[in-house]
């Protein structure tokens, strides 16, 4: 959030998080994985990067705050996620090791 703060206060914004979170009230990448968890975060599909259209028109996930400090930041990142399931095998289809080659 750091440079862009000042959108994030904007009550606009706090609306738009409130309405998203009351949309979709669970975790989507928890959900995913067989978990459920209360989602505490509206986050930018696409990062916004100080972009005001899609900052404010962007489409919006919600995210538990696990899986938005840590594996949406490898996605974007890596470009995957290093998360796995309990048998050590990445849930991650673009994960290296799920990619036939």
């Amino acid at each position: 959030m750091g440079q862009y703060k000042y959108l994030y206060n904007d009550k606009r914004w706090l609306a738009r998080r409130v309405a998203q979170l009351r949309a979709q009230p669970l975790c989507v990448m928890c959900k995913a994985s067989g978990f459920i968890r209360l989602a505490t975060v509206a986050d930018h599909i696409v990062p916004h990067r100080g972009n005001p259209n899609l900052f404010w028109y962007g489409k919006l996930q919600s995210l538990c705050m696990t899986c938005h400090n840590n594996v949406k930041q490898q996605i974007e990142t890596l470009g995957y996620s290093t998360r796995v399931d309990v048998y050590g095998k990445p849930l991650d289809p673009n994960h290296p090791s799920n990619r036939v080659e």
